[in-house]
């Protein structure tokens, strides 16, 4: 479609009518998820007169040309609604899971890593906490970038970019001797990593499925049961064989295998907005989105250094050996794969995922105050399996419920992205807290305990308030 100005003498008439046709072109925006969109591959031309060329002026039409040329170039594809199934979709969904088995399923695993620098490096429980805290922060607090990336059309350039970083990191772990290289190599360069790969993927995922979202987000979530479960495994089994170093190693190499395979299967399936905010501050106007960030941050803040010290727990107060430490960390993380499908999949069908995430911060809280009675290596072992399970519910449901408080879809990187970096800040500051708490005791973890029940019990409160400022005072409503 070309509109041409023959009449040099009625230049206004010419503007007129390209005014109408950029309003028609505006109507059809590619950026936007309503409406029609023109052929892929058509272009608008606008074409001004020869007295305007040859003088240079800079008239509403030469400024029109310049944007529409601009949007000449992207991809005016209307791709529909999404397939919400299908094999297409279904694999994207499980490459999201692998993509978390190579993140989140290491991060999770960092219990390993905690038990192992404080008994053979000999470190402070709080200062290593540090290091799998600046990961998380990572992994959570980049997606405000790399989230907004996927919304711009760069998702490979970021994704390939975190696979490269996440393997570096993990390389130079094997190499690390003191806690400055581990916390540089592990805790910064291997974060940075994770953070690149995971939002991106998570909000790519989403944009595939409406009805079914819930369930697919929990397929992509049970990734960081099946990581913490094969990366446990392998430093139970050949770190006494072949030492922690090769040991490290031979988890990069597969990282970087695995990470292979989803890049190059990973597809967006929005077009590009570009323009748009690096963060939607907007967002926070609304009340149930803010309060929602609200209780995820209460609640994370106080549920992940069970994962870190369930271990250094185990070996400590109840005196088991380094394996059975382990083997804790692996039933907490294996409960898990259950816990993330289960409630998603109700979430989908019957009660909606906001509604479904309320009971666990609680129950979650409940488990923790629980703990402080535990003093037999049974007793450790009956608290992994209620804490990894009821827990896991919490985790996989958290994004599956800030993605449905999304409903524009070309915004969901930046929309989740942001939540996610809340979630980060949360994550890097409660395991080093329990860790000083647990030094103020003496050793012991009853300070810890408490604190991580009573912030969950608040963020639980606060998930209520936003699910009433969703609703008002209304039981029976699926939300």
């Amino acid at each position: 479609m070309s509109i041409r100005c023959h009449d040099q003498d009625n230049e206004k008439g010419c503007e007129d009518d390209a005014t109408k046709s950029a309003s028609f072109v505006r109507r059809h925006d590619p950026t936007e998820l309503e409406g029609s969109y023109a052929p892929e591959g058509e272009k608008i031309h606008i074409t001004t007169s020869p007295s305007q060329q040859r003088d240079g002026k800079k008239t509403k039409i030469g400024a029109l040309t310049k944007t529409l040329t601009g949007r000449s170039n992207a991809s005016m594809k209307d791709p529909g609604p999404p397939p919400d199934g299908g094999l297409k979709a279904w694999t994207q969904a499980f490459m999201g899971h692998l993509v978390l088995f190579n993140t989140w399923g290491v991060i999770t695993s960092f219990g390993i890593f905690q038990t192992y620098y404080t008994s053979n490096l000999h470190l402070a429980p709080s200062a290593v906490s540090w290091i799998g805290s600046v990961q998380i922060l990572g992994h959570f607090a980049v997606g405000a970038f790399s989230g907004r990336a996927l919304d711009a059309g760069y998702f490979h350039w970021v994704f390939i970019a975190g696979v490269l970083i996440e393997c570096l990191g993990v390389f130079m772990t094997s190499l690390c001797t003191t806690y400055w290289q581990l916390f540089l190599a592990q805790g910064i360069c291997a974060g940075l990593g994770c953070g690149l790969q995971f939002c991106p993927t998570m909000s790519l995922v989403t944009t595939y499925f409406s009805k079914n979202r819930s369930l697919a987000v929990a397929v992509v979530a049970s990734g960081s049961a099946s990581g913490g479960l094969i990366y446990p495994t392998i430093m139970r089994e050949l770190f006494p064989k072949i030492g922690f170093g090769w040991t490290v190693r031979v988890m990069g190499f597969i990282m970087l295998a695995v990470g292979a395979l989803t890049a190059s299967l990973l597809k967006p399936r929005l077009p590009p907005r570009r323009s748009g905010p690096l963060i939607e501050f907007s967002a926070f106007r609304e009340m149930t989105y803010s309060l929602y960030c609200v209780g995820v941050f209460l609640s994370i803040w106080g549920q992940f250094f069970a994962f870190y010290y369930v271990g250094a727990f185990a070996r400590t107060i109840t005196h088991t050996s380094y394996t059975a430490s382990i083997n804790l960390l692996l039933l907490m993380n294996g409960l898990g794969l259950i816990g993330r499908l289960i409630p998603n999949y109700l979430a989908d069908q019957l009660f909606g995922p906001l509604n479904t995430i309320l009971p666990f911060s609680f129950i979650g809280a409940i488990i923790l105050y629980c703990w402080s009675a535990v003093s037999t290596p049974g007793g450790s072992y009956a608290f992994a399996a209620c804490y990894g399970l009821f827990i896991a519910g919490f985790q996989g449901l958290f994004p599956a419920t800030l993605s449905s408080l999304t409903s524009d879809l070309s915004k969901a990187g930046a929309k989740m992205g942001m939540g996610f970096s809340i979630v980060g800040v949360a994550a890097l500051t409660g395991p080093p807290l329990a860790g000083a708490l647990i030094e103020r005791d003496g050793g012991r973890y009853l300070y810890a305990q408490m604190w991580g029940g009573t912030v969950m019990v608040a963020g639980g409160l606060v998930l209520v308030a936003a699910r009433v400022s969703k609703t008002g005072w209304v039981l029976r409503v699926r939300v």
